[in-house]
């Protein structure tokens, strides 16, 4: 005879013994737009972003899960999260994923994530191939996700980004018009912008200096004049 766990027994997972990426490429594509998505949504409590975290749609049901390569949930704090259990998630289904493709992704591992994605509520799917910059995106209608046609400058209507396919690599900007950029290339543009500021406060001190010193120098003057017997001041 075998023992039904109840659905407390029941233990889920916080790893799927799968990496995170395949590649070089695909790692900085998953980071890149995680992390920038973060930051659009840093200010706003009830945003949860995450990278390749699992996903349970069912309590109760610890083998039905996918860890999408980004996820967005709207109305979810942020915070820690082994997983993302969505029964203790006021069942709210992360409404935006992002994968992105390696050579080892397989079309059958593909179809059952879309699968997954339309069962369970997502509202916004992108998939992105780096190696063959193809970008395709799906959005829910009614209860089916329905490719999006025309997906060349498209805007999010949730995440509010917008997609520019380049001919060597996808572009994606944010709300207020910057485009996503890898850590590195946001440290260069920081550095950049601060070596701007110290050069800009450099010629302010620069410039000061130099009115200080033709003050000083008038005032000199002045006083010599004036032990002269020479009132510099009248006409």
């Amino acid at each position: 005879m075998v023992q039904q766990l109840s659905k407390s027994e029941i233990t889920y997972p916080d790893s799927d013994g799968q990496p995170m990426a395949d590649n070089t490429e695909q790692f900085k594509w998953i980071v890149t737009i995680k992390e920038n998505l973060e930051a659009i949504f840093a200010d706003d409590p009830s945003v949860f972003v995450a990278g390749d975290l699992l996903w349970y749609p069912i309590e109760g049901d610890n083998k039905t899960r996918r860890a999408p390569d980004a996820m967005v949930a709207f109305g979810r704090p942020k915070g820690y999260r082994g997983s993302y259990k969505q029964w203790e998630e006021d069942n709210i289904a992360p409404q935006v994923v992002f994968e992105v493709l390696s050579p080892g992704n397989r079309q059958k591992e593909m179809a059952e994530k879309f699968q997954f994605y339309q069962r369970y509520g997502v509202q916004e799917y992108y998939v992105y191939d780096p190696d063959t910059v193809e970008f395709t995106g799906w959005q829910r209608v009614d209860s089916y996700l329905e490719v999006i046609q025309g997906i060349q400058d498209w805007t999010s209507p949730l995440l509010k980004v917008r997609f520019v396919i380049k001919p060597n690599e996808l572009e994606i900007y944010r709300p207020d018009g910057e485009p996503f950029l890898t850590f590195t290339e946001n440290v260069k543009r920081h550095d950049q912008a601060r070596l701007e500021r110290d050069e800009a406060q450099i010629e302010r001190d620069e410039a000061k200096s130099e009115r200080d010193e033709a003050i000083a120098k008038a005032e000199r003057l002045a006083a010599q004049l004036k032990a002269l017997g020479i009132d510099p001041s009248a006409d």
